[in-house]
């Protein structure tokens, strides 16, 4: 019997139903944790790294966790075409760690980033959602490990469950994807039409894209959860059949090649005040990021702020009292102003491409609290690093490849000069 290894994190709660759904198919799952040996990942002919609320991912979904050991080994045991399919936190696992959509050197091309629920042009809605969902395969069912067993004129009805499920890309990646038939599934209504706003698109997807592959069709980044409802079943007998032919893979290279993300230049109007905010407490996202830049070799310490730029027509005195009064900016219970910049071997700003948060935070202030002079409101975080070494010039751009910081896909960043 097929032994399928069931990738799990510190954190990831989907295990017994993706056993289930193996054995329903007649495979044999086993548990795999994160730290196992790479042995016992040699053993496994396929491999599903199952979802939940995985792996440090207070700092940014998969991003941890695509850094780890085990996932260099799982690149080396797909590179031999055995399937591994990702589901939910698993699929942004396999993003943040370049497994898909499959570029030269596993160079990151994708983002899943922040759901932005959106009607008639209308943002009604961001952050996390549930509900159940139609898929509708709009690749060859034979290009895909996982879809073999998938009929293009029947959808997939199974259940979604996500804050960071919005697949974002360069238009140039999104065409070559598309004409490389790696767009696996659809989000689609009940009639089968791929309506691009909500509720037929949960998220706000770019082509409502639900799954994608890598260029060789064995590894498969999939948001909604088939693992959680028979419904789901011909993903894994799919996965099972392509192992029995001993990997098919159709390799079809991508040629998309992702340009070097600078720094910009950071501009700040004349009306705007500027508020960097520090906690008192402990900050597990720093500590989070700290660590596991420390497991990569970094001799570094790394300290996180969070930067409000506040644009108010008028004097701003008055107005910038009743914000902070609202609590809306930062909890006074456990955050606070920084009145002096601290100096550090390096700061950059990273800031969404589009800032949701910022956004809502606007919204609140003006209609909420009626602070009509604000223009608006951008946020973002301060990235601090002290090098321990004394060699961060040499360091800081390796640091930067990691992409812990930010996904370049839906950030941007601008170098704070000292």
């Amino acid at each position: 019997m097929h032994k399928i290894g069931i990738i799990q994190f510190p954190g990831s709660n989907t295990e017994r139903e993706t056993f289930m759904a193996c054995q329903r198919v007649g495979m044999e799952p086993v548990e795999v944790l994160w730290n196992s040996s790479q042995k016992i990942l040699s053993d496994m002919v396929g491999y599903i790294i199952i979802g939940g609320f995985s792996y440090e991912d207070r700092s940014r979904a998969g991003v941890i966790a695509a850094l780890e050991p085990i996932m260099q080994q799982i690149k080396i045991e797909s590179e031999k075409g055995k399937p591994v399919l990702g589901i939910c936190n698993g699929a942004q696992i396999l993003v943040e760690s370049g497994l898909v959509p499959g570029l030269k050197d596993y160079s990151i091309g994708v983002a899943l980033t922040d759901n932005k629920r959106i009607v008639d042009g209308q943002v009604v809605g961001v952050g996390y959602y549930n509900t159940w969902t139609n898929l509708k395969l709009s690749t060859n069912p034979e290009r895909c490990a996982f879809t073999r067993h998938s009929d293009p004129n029947i959808l997939m009805n199974i259940p979604l469950a996500h804050g960071e499920g919005r697949f974002v890309m360069p238009n140039g990646l999104l065409d070559q994807l598309i004409k490389n038939e790696q767009l696996v599934y659809k989000y689609s209504n009940d009639s089968g039409d791929i309506i691009d706003e909500f509720p037929t698109n949960p998220n706000g997807s770019v082509n409502n894209i639900a799954a994608i592959s890598n260029s060789s069709g064995n590894v498969m980044a999939m948001m909604p959860h088939p693992e959680r409802t028979t419904n789901g079943d011909a993903i894994f007998s799919s996965m099972k059949e392509y192992i029995d032919e001993n990997y098919p893979t159709i390799n079809q290279p991508l040629s998309f090649s992702i340009t070097n993300h600078k720094s910009k230049e950071l501009n700040i109007d004349d009306k705007s005040t500027e508020w960097i905010i520090d906690l008192i407490i402990t900050d597990n996202e720093a500590k989070s990021i700290n660590t596991a830049l420390n497991h990569l070799g970094f001799d570094i310490e790394v300290n996180r702020q969070i930067h409000w730029e506040i644009n108010i027509d008028g004097e701003p005195t008055n107005v910038l009292n009743k914000i902070i009064g609202s609590g809306e900016l930062f909890n006074s219970n456990k955050e606070y102003i920084v009145d002096k910049k601290e100096k550090y071997d390096a700061s950059f700003l990273v800031r969404p491409n589009e800032d949701i948060y910022g956004r809502a935070k606007y919204e609140s202030l003006t209609n909420r609290f009626d602070i009509k002079e604000i223009s608006y409101i951008k946020r973002g975080v301060i990235w601090n690093i002290n090098s321990k070494s004394g060699n961060l010039n040499d360091e800081i751009n390796s640091i930067l490849t990691t992409n812990i910081f930010f996904n370049p896909h839906c950030y941007e960043y601008y170098e704070i000069k000292k």
